[in-house]
């Protein structure tokens, strides 16, 4: 036997209860959260779950058993085509609830009770792409600085280079007039002779 819920029931009678329950749960699959007091809101949670396992089952006797509770079929269409398939790999804890304070007028405790987003294999691998996306970004840049700060220095060493070269032709243009020089004059001392 499952253990009785502690309070005084919601609506007064267990029949009213099991409808407000079950219109909760109606209204979070079609619209995907929903705001209410705190304790419909905690009320409603462990029927909302089961409602999403046995819609994650898939099979036709879940649908019936889920058609018991909810019965607005295209909540059910929609619940065991685009809901349940979201949480495949979830073992459980579909829901949020979130409390928002005292409601105006009577200070009942309002809470929203919300389908959380589900964990996919590819959610978390996205995440990896776009981090090794920035990774490699950021490698660019760094390799960019680099580029310009060798750019600087090559400048700065290009001119001594050039001039380095410049000397070196000088240099050279003048070893080979001196070589000239000397074939000259030995030429000339030929003719002499």
């Amino acid at each position: 036997m499952p253990t009785p819920t502690k309070g005084p029931r919601l609506g007064g009678s267990p029949a009213h209860e099991k409808l407000i329950l079950a219109n909760l749960a109606t209204e979070l699959f079609r619209h995907g959260k929903i705001k209410t007091t705190e304790t419909k809101a905690k009320r409603l949670r462990p029927l909302a779950e089961q409602l999403i396992t046995k819609a994650k089952r898939g099979d036709l006797h879940s649908r019936r058993r889920v058609l018991t509770v909810v019965k607005d079929k295209d909540v059910v269409y929609a619940l065991f085509e685009q809901i349940a398939p979201r949480y495949g790999n979830r073992p459980g804890g579909y829901t949020r609830i979130t409390k928002t304070g005292p409601r105006k007028g009577d200070a009942a405790p309002m809470a929203v009770i919300e389908l959380v987003e589900e964990l996919q294999v590819a959610a978390t691998t996205a995440p990896a792409k776009k981090t090794a996306r920035k990774a490699a970004a950021q490698q660019d840049k760094v390799e960019a600085l680099a580029r310009e700060d060798e750019a600087p220095a090559a400048a700065a060493d290009e001119p001594a280079a050039d001039e380095a070269a410049a000397d070196e032709p000088a240099v050279a243009d003048d070893k080979v007039e001196a070589v000239a020089d000397d074939k000259t004059e030995d030429k000339a001392e030929e003719d002499k002779a």
